[in-house]
């Protein structure tokens, strides 16, 4: 099936790109032109022509738990099937599949499983409904501290092990491409430097390190900070903590979950200062609940109650219910970001500190057709993930 798009501008992973037509056949884009001024191409059935939208990436997702009713630590084809077809109407093509703390063996169990599917694309498709897919897995946890874990159940965390995460690693099949970690904990420094010689990125969080275990890390090769001013130490000025190291050093990329809920809207426009258009990161940090109605749910197999958007566990939030579109709109009105540099934050950034460049976050001849079209305000006007329209049921 073929396809054409034109629109007012391509932000391409690399460059703006004034009037762009991008042709599509066989679920790859196999030319990038310039539309003529004043000349409207041709439409056809499926085709998409706006003067003023923006074409894009479609959206990688670093950090995401789960959608549509269901938990990546299923860890099935059904659930993550349904959750990859939901998220793929929101703009998003690809994700690290993020697990919780929990008993070893269920997280060996569970990014087994995971590996398996990414693996296998193909099991997550039904009929002609495109699915987001998750190409590489995010353990957040279990080597977290006691005292920010936030809703990580405390009794199954564990003390910083070369052997056990090789256990998780070889169970991963290799799949693993993001852990989060403490680096004050006894043997944190040592895990990280074993972690990145086996091609892991890693990221800083749910953790209450001072200035020098932080910048520890970074010497040790930590490349990123998770979900910051959530989890982590407060800001201090005499001892800035990690939080301080990760708004004030280019070493480290930024997650930050822009939902207004897990941080106010000058928070935001702190952290985008901060950070700038290269370094920061957007991730929802979505639970099962995303995309369904408030109600009883669960985060790897403990319950969250939802009410208003607020993602509730033991009196804390756990996780959220943002989607990566709303998240960009958000952004938007909190900061005043130019949006092709916003679209970076859930494209291009996120592909470049995992190293999966070649996979996500730019628009390319010959890569699979995975873009979406935004208007100014960041809105969502068209879902295409692997050549295929993603339209909400």
């Amino acid at each position: 099936m073929a396809m054409l798009l034109s629109a007012a501008r391509l932000w391409d992973g690399h460059r703006l790109v004034d009037r762009p037509l991008i042709r599509i056949e066989d679920g790859l884009i196999v030319s990038i032109g310039r539309a003529e001024p004043g000349n409207q191409p041709p439409q056809s059935a499926g085709d998409f022509h706006s003067p003023t939208a923006t074409l894009a990436p479609a959206f990688f997702d670093v950090h995401i738990h789960g959608a549509a009713g269901h938990d990546v630590m299923e860890a099935t084809p059904e659930a993550l099937g349904a959750m990859g077809r939901f998220l793929a109407t929101r703009g998003t093509a690809n994700y690290l599949a993020t697990t919780v703390t929990a008993p070893l063996e269920a997280t060996l169990r569970a990014v087994s499983g995971l590996a398996k599917l990414i693996q296998s694309p193909g099991v997550l498709a039904v009929g002609d409904a495109p699915a987001a897919r998750p190409i590489g897995i995010h353990i957040e946890g279990p080597f977290l501290s006691s005292k920010r874990c936030g809703v990580q159940p405390k009794e199954h965390l564990l003390a910083p092990s070369i052997s056990i995460f090789d256990r998780l690693y070889e169970a991963a099949e290799g799949q693993i491409r993001l852990m989060t970690l403490a680096p004050e904990l006894p043997g944190a420094i040592e895990l990280v430097r074993h972690a990145v010689a086996r091609g892991v990125r890693v990221s800083l969080g749910h953790s209450d390190a001072n200035t020098a275990e932080t910048l520890a890390a970074v010497a040790a090769g930590a490349t990123s900070a998770t979900h910051v001013f959530n989890a982590m130490r407060p800001l201090d000025h005499r001892e800035p903590g990690i939080l301080g190291v990760a708004l004030a050093t280019d070493a480290l990329n930024a997650e930050f979950i822009c939902d207004g809920i897990h941080t106010a809207p000058e928070i935001a426009r702190l952290w985008y200062r901060a950070k700038g258009p290269e370094r920061a990161i957007l991730v929802t940090d979505a639970i099962s609940a995303t995309g369904m109605s408030d109600g009883e749910y669960t985060l790897g197999g403990f319950p969250v109650r939802v009410a208003n958007g607020r993602a509730m566990a033991r009196g804390v939030l756990a996780g959220s219910v943002l989607t990566l579109d709303r998240a960009l709109a958000n952004l938007l009105v909190f900061t005043g970001a130019p949006l092709a540099d916003a679209l970076r934050l859930l494209s291009t950034n996120p592909a470049a500190m995992t190293g999966l460049e070649a996979i996500a976050g730019s628009v390319e001849v010959g890569k699979p057709a995975n873009l979406v079209a935004v208007d100014r305000q960041g809105k969502l006007l068209l879902s295409i993930i692997h050549g295929k329209l993603a339209t909400s049921p």
